[in-house]
């Protein structure tokens, strides 16, 4: 640091109070007898500790502080990155996102770090500030000689032969390079790393020249730590052997589950593969229990909307629907109601494609379509079995949906999801599936159509004035008197996002007599829509903004899970 630019910053932490006059004076006779940095004299003198220094560095910068606990488990894969550079300068690199590498500085008003990298790297370097032995304990961790990381498991790793022909594969040769401990370390540590930064899924793709991985966080993809594309082979291999998937078929999509204990937690992730031109891509879903096993009173309802729905599960008979697009909770939203009318007195069957979680006291059965276990075989079973509540994971045909239908009729509580952009398609979609008007009209008592948006990081949460244009696109005239809006700076602690965790936005729609007669006659999903809205629906948006103005989420985030749906 520069002896011009220290000097103001010496005289700041007087007037802050984090150090005496008397102090900065002995610290700056230290400085001019050794000729070391004046923040290193103040340290030296015990004035203030590595930490103290480093944060108030932070705060005077306004850039982010990282602490030991705050450096992540593993650090971004990057080439020709010397350590011994790295404890020079000292930093030490933190994350890689959409070509933006955050590094941990010592000193961050040294140019010659951002100088060098920026051309090396072929990446826009963000600064943060970490106290000097934390940096200097994090390069040896990540890349010392006791290094368990990403980079020590891929030096590990010998030279993979995928030359391998398609039609002429060795599965011994597979089998035995998934199997050696340096392989079995890095797909680990994938894992691991997925897991600590609460990712719901992992993205393993090939390319022509790469391999390629992200993680999905909080519904938003971001690139990770890759291992080279020599290493395609031994890594798909060890994570099909682990998902007890076939190693030597590359040409078809496959299926499969792992279980694993990470740390002392139990993590099923579900292992999908396909295809591709440049080898097999790979997306494993960590399914996290907590997450998914939600109570009902948690799921961000509000009040009254609430009340209808709880109102509609303890129904005897009919037919409520979850509607939304793959990835928006439906999921969680019908486990949750399941756990609350969940008594001794009431007998509850679902059939999933996959059962996701075991429900303690609930029938569930797997799909098995090989063998001829679809959704509407099973379902006529599941009749005979005398079940007062009936889940089926999804209606995808009209054959699923006239059995599911004619179950209602018969006096069962049946719950399902479809694939619609709002609640007022699900019955346009029934409809044009081929079941009778009269039977939809008959059975289904709502329809919940549901996204899932970012909650505003509580860490770096600050205050804003939206603009004009941002409340005309949700249409929205102005902010009410007395509300305040709030959005995300962006933190160490949300990844420089803004945003942590999700909730739901709801929109729910109770089948009035009005709604039945549209149904009768087979009114267009837009004609249901005005006059459900005329009757007082709240609409995603209209939920959505409500949320804003809790201070849970921003109007970018609202806009983002609802864009291209129908609004009024």
């Amino acid at each position: 640091m520069e002896l011009g630019l220290e000097i103001p910053f010496s005289r700041w932490l007087t007037a802050i109070g984090l150090l005496t006059e008397s102090e900065l004076q002995e610290a700056e006779a230290r400085h001019q007898t050794t000729g070391e940095r004046l923040t290193d004299a103040i340290v030296h003198l015990g004035y203030m500790s590595g930490d103290e220094m480093a944060g108030a560095l932070a705060r005077r910068l306004e850039l982010p502080y990282f602490r030991r606990d705050d450096f992540p488990t593993v650090p971004p894969f990057l080439k020709n990155l010397s350590p011994h550079y790295m404890r020079q300068y000292r930093f030490c690199p933190l994350v890689l996102e959409n070509d933006i590498l955050t590094i941990a500085c010592a000193d961050p008003l040294d140019p010659v770090v951002v100088d060098d990298l920026r051309p090396a790297l072929a990446v826009t370097i963000r600064l943060a500030v970490a106290s000097e032995p934390a940096i200097l304990e994090a390069i040896e961790r990540y890349f010392g000689r006791g290094s368990t990381a990403v980079q020590k498991a891929i030096e590990d790793i010998r030279e993979d032969d995928d030359g391998i022909g398609e039609d002429g594969v060795n599965v011994d040769s597979l089998r035995d390079r998934a199997s050696d401990a340096p392989v079995v370390r890095l797909v680990n540590l994938l894992v691991e790393n997925a897991a600590t930064s609460n990712a719901s899924d992992i993205h393993i793709e090939p390319f022509e020249d790469s391999l390629r991985v992200r993680y999905r966080i909080d519904g938003v993809l971001f690139d990770a730590e890759a291992p080279p594309k020599r290493l395609r082979a031994a890594v798909t291999s060890r994570i099909k052997i682990m998902a007890e998937l076939n190693i030597a078929e590359r040409r078809l999509p496959q299926d499969g589950r792992i279980r694993m204990n990470l740390q002392g937690r139990r993590l099923d992730i579900r292992v999908s593969t396909i295809p591709t031109i440049h080898g097999e891509s790979i997306v494993m879903r960590l399914l996290d229990r907590a997450a998914i096993l939600m109570p009902f009173d948690r799921l961000g309802f509000h009040a009254g909307m609430e009340r209808h729905v709880e109102r509609l599960i303890q129904l005897p008979h009919g037919m409520m629907l979850v509607t939304g697009p793959t990835g928006s909770g439906k999921t969680t939203t019908l486990y949750a109601a399941l756990d609350k009318i969940n008594l001794p007195g009431k007998k509850i069957i679902t059939i999933e494609d996959p059962v996701e979680y075991q429900l303690q006291g609930i029938n569930q059965i797997h799909v098995k379509s090989k063998i001829g276990l679809s959704f509407a075989a099973g379902l006529r079973h599941i009749v005979r079995q005398d079940p007062d509540v009936i889940m089926v994971g999804e209606i995808r045909d009209l054959e699923t949906a006239d059995v599911a239908v004619h179950a209602a009729l018969t006096g069962h509580l049946v719950f399902s999801t479809l694939h619609t952009n709002d609640a007022p398609g699900a019955v346009t979609r029934l409809l044009d599936m081929g079941v009778e008007p009269f039977l939809v009209a008959s059975v289904l008592d709502g329809v919940l159509a549901q996204r899932l948006v970012r909650l505003i990081c509580s860490a770096c949460r600050v205050p804003y004035d939206p603009t004009p244009k941002e409340l005309s696109a949700l249409g929205i005239d102005a902010v009410p008197s007395g509300t305040t809006l709030f959005r995300g700076k962006g933190c160490s602690d949300c990844r420089e996002t803004g945003y942590r965790s999700r909730m739901g936005v709801y929109e729910f729609l109770p089948m009035t007599e009005e709604l039945r007669s549209l149904t009768l006659r087979k009114a267009s999903g837009q004609e249901l829509r005005q006059r459900a809205i005329a009757a007082g629906m709240t609409t995603l948006r209209q939920d959505g903004w409500a949320k804003c103005c809790e201070g849970l989420t921003t109007i970018d985030e609202v806009l983002r899970v609802t864009h291209g749906d129908a609004e009024e």
